[in-house]
């Protein structure tokens, strides 16, 4: 896996960042069966930052938690064969799947891991699989796309042993 790993604004995290995104991203792939290696951006960035491209890409004017931007559009979440037949979403060079990007708010991070009473560390690996779901297809705009995203979540991070 590459993981491009971009960090701005002053705030720094109680947090192996890079290191700890790199292992969920790993562990999210393998629990849902990605058959690839894969290309992954993620920028860690400030609620201010994150407001203005909530705006410009959703035209929603607030912070949010995390953007993700998938590269690949799935029929079925989590359905990697028709890629096979596909080329243009793969790295020329890498042959790595070009998954996507993830843009996490940092101030979010810590905001919501005391709102919700559990340590930065799991509030941002939270983040992390949501995203990963997400540039794999996977939503939760309808009741049961939400309970089968919420499930694979809390069973990823119950297997990486990163409780609330």
């Amino acid at each position: 896996m590459t993981l491009y790993y971009e960090e701005e604004g002053d705030l720094i995290l109680p947090i192996a960042c890079e290191e700890t995104a790199r292992r969920v991203i790993e562990e999210a792939l393998d629990y849902i069966g990605c058959p690839y290696e894969v290309e992954v951006n993620l920028l860690l960035t400030m609620n201010e930052e994150i407001r203005a491209m909530n705006r410009e890409f959703r035209g929603i004017d607030r912070e949010t938690d995390v953007l993700s931007f998938p590269m690949v559009e799935y029929e079925i979440p989590g359905e990697f064969d028709f890629l096979e037949e596909r080329e243009d979403c793969f790295h020329p060079e890498s042959g790595e799947l070009l998954l996507g990007d993830i843009v996490i708010s940092k101030e979010k991070v810590l905001s919501q891991a005391s709102e919700f009473g559990h340590a930065p560390k799991r509030e941002f690996a939270f983040l992390i699989v949501h995203s990963v779901l997400h540039l794999a297809g996977f939503d939760h705009m309808k009741e049961d796309e939400r309970t089968i995203m919420e499930d694979k979540q809390r069973q990823i991070l119950e297997k990486m042993n990163i409780l609330r």
